[in-house]
């Protein structure tokens, strides 16, 4: 995911919190429902058709005392079906945490990394452009990336040109550019007219509709893939959500949990292509990955979706 705003619950708050709290009733029926796999669903990116699970992984809370946790966080990702990790230059210990963790199973992931021109972010070390990429390589112990994107917009104009390079070399697979601000998204719709590219990562969830108003049909338009961040709002719709009753047609949808109706939302969305959640524990993990098979709303159920959920206050 990318920066959290000053003033905002960090994600691990929110989890461990409200969560934490609801675990009994919120992870078990995903766990139970294993047992049988529903189909998983999956979404092609434009400009290839490759197919990938609608649901990933973000890793803005990776922390180096946590290292068996993630080894093992990731681990069951790969179990449930998903592929998609995403992550940054920015995210502290984060890309080397992944690289340990996907020693011997690079290929079975399709990895995201990002980074800036300045070099600024979480850690402040100012190391951005071709060095960054090349020590993002060697944290992650690979030699190549699925995606490679430019991190809150920070040197697009710059950076574009570098990447297209590393494109045409093999390095990395496909080309984008993130924000999760609704500040910006009128300058990443702008790069997204003037500029082809592969993939935009953006903010989006049931509570921060934005995007969909010009960004998200501007995607398709343009036949760009969309990686959605905080589709939990950075905590904050999570939090709200514990003091709710989900609805009794959630299970229409084949969901049992908040996380659940949540990210089905935002992954039903046409121009969406993954959604990428973070999450340090397993049961959180499992939970997500739960919103990524069985059935997904159409258009009338995501209005009812939307409906319920303002009607509570949201």
């Amino acid at each position: 995911m990318d920066t959290l705003p000053v003033g905002q619950l960090s994600r691990r708050e929110v989890l461990c919190g409200a969560l934490a709290v609801a675990a009994g009733a919120l992870v078990r029926p995903a766990l139970a429902a294993s047992a049988a796999p529903l189909p998983l669903i999956t979404k092609a990116i434009p400009s290839s058709g490759e197919r990938l699970p609608v649901i990933g992984l973000g890793t803005d809370k990776f922390e180096v005392d946590e290292r068996a946790a993630i080894q093992g966080e990731i681990q069951r990702l790969r179990q449930l079906g998903g592929s998609v990790i995403d992550t940054a230059a920015a995210y502290g210990d984060a890309e080397t945490l992944i690289g340990e963790a996907l020693a011997g199973s690079r290929d079975k992931v399709f990895l995201a990394t990002k980074l800036t021109a300045s070099g600024r972010g979480y850690n402040g070390d100012g190391v951005g452009g071709q060095a960054s990429f090349e020590r993002s390589l060697v944290r992650l112990k690979t030699r190549k990336v699925d995606l490679l994107q430019i991190h809150n917009l920070d040197g697009v104009e710059t950076l574009l040109p570098q990447l297209r390079e590393w494109q045409q070399a093999g390095r990395i697979r496909y080309v984008g550019i993130t924000t999760s601000r609704v500040a910006q998204h009128g300058q990443m719709i702008d790069f997204m007219r003037r500029y082809p590219l592969d993939f935009v990562q953006v903010d989006y969830s049931i509570d921060n509709r934005d995007a969909a108003q010009t960004l998200l049909p501007l995607a398709q338009e343009r036949h760009i893939a969309v990686l959605a961040n905080v589709p939990f709002g950075f905590g904050n719709v999570l939090k709200q959500a514990q003091g709710r009753k989900l609805p009794p047609w959630a299970a229409d949808l084949d969901v049992t949990s908040w996380a659940q109706f949540l990210l089905k939302y935002v992954i039903s969305h046409p121009a969406i292509t993954v959604a990428i959640p973070g999450s340090t524990q397993v049961a959180h993990l499992e939970d997500n990955q739960a919103a990524a098979r069985g059935r997904l709303p159409d258009a009338a159920m995501r209005k009812k979706m939307e409906q319920y959920w303002d009607a509570a206050g949201g």
